[in-house]
Order: structure tokens, then C-alpha cells, then sequence
């Protein structure tokens, strides 16, 4: 089957969630020949990034109601007459009128306000509780379509490089290795993370621990102080912001994600099974839609750092149960979120669209 055209606009600045998730899917697009082209803001970070070696257009998305940045992407919708123009976020969405042939989909990767995204044509949500809730908001369902986030191979470096990457952290081979990633902003609850690191042991299973925080945002002073108030300076690292976690994923022993109910999805947790890391995961909407306790990860309550403590402890205690979940995570990204499946529904959506 042949892929429609299409033009994919985000006016994002700043790295992120959604702007990992967008260079992955052009990544995808360009693997299989489709005809598509970016449009990104011209000052933004993502053009850094590889895309695939798409067409890129740069454009201004200087605000959400900048009228050159309109101009200019009726412009570029005239010039290149994609089928389909598919917007990210509220910037992208909100400047975006579609021209001609063009069917405008506007993607969503959370519960944003709906006013910047009712005049699209159809919608995509990421989970099927997102897409739900379009629809209760008044969005018609025969054009709200669910289609999940896929999460690529994992791309393993020899032993050398993780053995430097863990030298370059200053982490010998004796301690346990935590991972959590995440931008450091309130919905992720790092906070409570820090809590549950507290409540755990100098030595869990005779080993000592270390956790690696992969993120960075406006909570990173606060989190740093909150970590100087309960002692842990000798057990965290701040990674910072990294545009490939995967040498981070492949060097830690669990990944553990503490977010809020707030949370959409929660790409790491599709990570942690790409990457076959048994995964400790707060019960956030998302997880409460993917993930299943027991089987494919341990689930806790949002917000409760005791359980989560203790979650911690009883994985890397117990090695067998670590690799039962792996092996069933890892069986679940092969059928259920890999770029097949997904960039399959992504394509009879879009000839679906184009076809009228």
C-alpha cells in the first residue's frame, strides 16, 4: 500500500516527550519511503536531530497566534499539497488551516485544552482513555481514532561503551543501578520518587544502590534541594537531558517510573520493555491502561512512596519475577507497540483520510 503525502508540522522549541515521539515517527515515515516533509521552527531543537533526512521547512512559530507563522504554513500547505497535514501540540494545531486536499489530524498526546484543536479534521489520541474523553468533549467519534506510541528496537552498545559510560558516572561494577526518566516537572513525581529512595536501605539484596535521573526542567533545583534535605547527594546522578536514553536503559538493573495520575501514556514504559529492564511504574491513567501488575511490570499507587519503596526492594530482590516480567514486556512491544503494528494503523488511517 502507498502512503499519501504528508506534511507534519510542530512549532516546538524545547526537547521533550512529544518531540522524541515526532522524530521517531518521521524516522519511521523515511524508512518506508513515504512522501513526507517536516515543517519545524526554525530556532527549535529538534532540527538538531535526525529525521529520517526528510524535507525540513523551517517556519517561525514565534506564538500561538503569530500571523506570519500562519502565512507562512498556508504557504508551504499550497506549495507542497500533502493529502494529509498532521499537527503536534497546541502551537503547531492552532496556526494550521488546511488548504486544498489537505485533511488536517491533529495529534494528541495528552488532556489539553480542546479549544486549539476542534477546527482540525480528525484527531489521534494516544491511549484509548484520551480518545474517550475527546469524544465526551463533544469531538465526533467517527473522526477521533486511537492509535498507540511505538517504541523502536533497542540498539545495544559493545561492553566497552557501557563500561565507560558507567566509568563517566563514576559508578563501579558493585552497586544496583535505578533509572528513572522523565522531564523534572510536577506530573512526572520525582518528588515522590525522592521520598521512596529515602525509605530504602543502604543495601538491598548486599549490594549498595545508585539511581540515575535522565531529565532535565524547572524542577531541577527544588528536586536538588529536596535530595540535599533527605541525605541522598552520594546516591543520586543528574544525567541531564540526553536525546538517546538507550546506553542509560541498557547500563541500569530497573527502571522506575513514579508519575502522576495526570500522566497520558508514559513512553518509558514502552522503553523499559524495548529494552528488556524490569520496570517498577506508578498506576497513573496511562499504566492503568497498558501495563499489568504482575505480568509485564510492578504497579503502585500514584503518590504513595512507602509502596514504592518497597516495590523497589522487592524487585531487585527477587531475580526470577524480574525475568518473567521482562520476557512478557518484551513480548507485548513485539505485537502490540512496535513500528510495525503502529506505522500499519498510522497507514490506513491516512489512505483512510485521504480517500474522503
Amino acid at each position: 500500500m502507498t502512503w499519501p503525502p504528508s506534511l507534519q508540522l510542530i512549532g516546538s522549541k524545547a526537547l521533550g516527550g512529544a518531540e522524541r515521539w515526532y522524530q521517531r515517527f518521521a524516522c519511521a515515515l523515511a524508512a518506508r519511503g513515504a512522501p513526507a516533509r517536516l515543517g519545524l521552527r526554525r530556532d527549535g531543537e529538534l532540527a538538531r536531530l535526525d529525521l529520517g533526512r526528510l524535507p525540513v521547512h523551517p517556519l517561525p512559530f514565534r506564538t500561538a497566534w503569530d500571523p506570519l507563522s500562519r502565512r507562512a504554513i498556508d504557504r508551504l500547505i499550497r506549495q507542497t499539497d500533502p493529502a494529509i497535514v498532521q499537527t503536534y501540540m497546541g502551537r503547531a494545531t492552532r496556526l494550521t488551516r488546511a488548504r486544498g486536499r489537505a485533511v488536517h489530524v491533529a495529534r494528541l498526546g495528552g488532556y489539553y485544552r480542546l479549544a486549539p484543536y476542534r477546527h482540525a479534521d480528525a484527531w489521534v489520541g494516544n491511549t484509548r482513555g484520551l480518545c474517550d474523553w475527546m469524544i465526551a468533549e463533544g469531538l465526533p467519534a467517527h473522526r477521533v481514532f486511537h492509535i498507540y506510541n511505538f517504541i523502536g528496537p533497542a540498539r545495544r552498545r559493545t561492553a566497552y561503551e557501557i563500561d565507560a559510560l558507567r566509568a563517566s558516572l563514576g559508578i563501579g561494577a558493585e552497586p544496583w543501578i535505578l533509572l528513572t526518566l522523565g522531564r523534572l516537572v510536577p506530573v512526572k513525581g520525582h518528588r515522590v520518587l525522592l521520598d521512596a529512595a529515602a525509605r530504602l536501605p543502604a543495601e538491598i539484596d548486599g549490594r549498595p544502590w545508585r539511581m540515575l535521573l535522565v531529565g532535565d526542567g524547572p524542577l531541577r533545583r527544588a528536586l536538588a534541594r529536596q535530595a540535599a534535605d533527605l541525605g541522598l547527594q552520594d546516591q543520586l546522578i543528574w544525567v541531564g537531558w540526553q536525546s538517546d536514553p538507550g546506553p542509560y536503559l541498557q547500563l541500569c538493573d530497573l527502571v522506575v517510573f513514579p508519575s502522576l495520575d495526570a500522566e497520558t501514556l508514559g513512553n518509558v514504559i514502552l522503553e523499559a520493555w524495548a529494552w528488556q529492564r524490569p520496570l517498577v511504574t506508578a498506576a497513573f491513567r496511562g499504566a492503568r491502561e497498558i501495563a499489568r501488575h504482575g505480568e509485564d511490570a510492578f504497579v503502585v499507587p500514584c503518590g504513595d512512596a512507602t509502596a514504592l519503596a518497597r516495590a523497589i526492594e522487592a524487585m531487585l530482590g527477587d531475580a526470577g519475577l524480574c525475568r518473567a516480567l521482562v520476557a512478557r514486556g518484551a513480548d507485548r512491544v513485539d505485537r502490540e507497540f512496535g513500528v510495525e503494528p503502529i506505522m500499519e494503523q498510522y497507514l490506513e488511517l491516512y489512505q483512510h483520510l485521504a480517500r474522503g
